[in-house]
């Protein structure tokens, strides 16, 4: 089959009709219809399904994943739906109920998914978990639209996600002709730094949106909403962001976890890791036990040598420091000298580094 793209932005296009918002004035340039697709220029097809009769040779079927479509010579097609997630037992809820208007069929592999990678990212992630998008599988990202900083950001995402992000009027093969774009996997290791509220957490969240199996782990303090409620909603506000498969450990035993990982982990974040390591050994106390230093030292450089040989694709976040102010207490400036090294340390094993700043992302080569 051959899938043409003559529109791939959402629903008003991109830029939107008298918009002049930052994203819209950089959409100028590279200007996008709303969302349309046609297959082999014979039918054109919706998320709801064909817009009007389907020729001979072809099916087009919705499933609890989308709309599925078959075509003569094979090919297989998602035409992902954009809506809330289907529930994690729909499959074997309409394969119980032939009726439903569902296909009764288990989840398969397919050669190309689209999917509106603006509205829904994660959609990526939970078909590749269920099985329909394989390591063949051509993922095209569309529905691009000023809820995005620009067309450029949205390529970036793309790129992260292992999609293609095509313009209008670019047409593909179903089966793709080229392999699919890669994406970070493991053993491969991002520091994510920046500044409070520099938007660090949700660039981390991002990247692995489309992974099918994230363990989240928080080295916070687990949230008691009788001791501190404020702590406790915003944790409550932090996990219900996050897809809903993503399993979430909390833990301070970094380096346990790091040797024994495999998948995708987020870590956030290394300054509260680093935080506990150095309340365990009395490091914040006005006169340390002898040795304490050293023993959060070891700690470190356990963490470190972890980082290093890991076989995960781990994304941590970790807080920038200094920026030329001394802090103004012997324990601000301990902690400032720690985790200015362990940024350092671990930046030097990280095959990408980050700078996140006013919710921009620069990458430090």
């Amino acid at each position: 089959m051959r899938i043409r793209f003559t529109g791939t932005a959402g629903h008003a296009g991109w830029p939107a009709p008298q918009c002049t918002c930052a994203s819209c004035n950089q959409a100028q340039a590279d200007r996008r219809l709303p969302l349309r697709v046609t297959v082999d220029d014979r039918f054109r097809l919706r998320e709801s399904g064909a817009a009007g009769p389907v020729p001979q040779g072809y099916t087009v079927t919705p499933t609890p994943d989308g709309v599925r479509v078959e075509g003569p010579d094979g090919g297989r097609l998602l035409y992902a739906r954009s809506g809330p997630a289907a529930p994690p037992d729909a499959h074997a809820v309409e394969a119980a109920v032939p009726d439903s208007g569902f296909a009764s069929a288990p989840p398969q592999q397919v050669d190309m998914v689209i999917v509106d990678a603006a509205r829904r990212p994660e959609t990526i992630g939970e078909l590749r978990r269920s099985g329909v998008i394989g390591v063949t599988t051509a993922v095209v990202a569309v529905g691009g639209d000023h809820s995005v900083r620009s067309p450029r950001e949205f390529a970036r995402r793309a790129r992260l996600w292992g999609a293609f992000a095509p313009g209008d009027g670019h047409a593909m093969s179903c089966p793709p002709s080229v392999w699919p774009p890669s994406r970070p996997r493991g053993p491969h290791r991002v520091l994510v730094t920046g500044g409070a509220r520099s938007g660090k957490s949700a660039e981390a969240e991002l990247r692995l949106l489309a992974e099918p199996r994230v363990s989240y782990v928080a080295t916070g303090e687990p949230a008691d909403a009788d001791r501190d409620p404020e702590w406790a909603r915003r944790v409550a506000l932090h996990t219900a962001r996050r897809p809903r498969w993503w399993e979430t450990e909390e833990t301070r035993d970094l380096s346990s976890l790091l040797r024994r990982a495999g998948g995708a982990v987020l870590i956030d974040c290394l300054g509260t890791w680093l935080t506990a390591a150095m309340d365990r050994h009395g490091l914040w106390d006005e006169e340390p036990a002898p040795g304490a230093e050293k023993r959060v030292e070891a700690e470190v450089r356990d963490l470190l040598e972890a980082w290093r040989t890991t076989r995960a694709y781990v994304v941590a976040v970790t807080n920038e420091v200094g920026s030329g102010v001394v802090p103004a207490t012997r324990s601000g400036r301990l902690f400032r000298d720690h985790l200015g090294r362990l940024n350092q340390w671990a930046a030097a094993e990280s095959e990408e580094v980050v700078l996140v700043t006013a919710g921009r992302v620069l990458e430090l080569p």
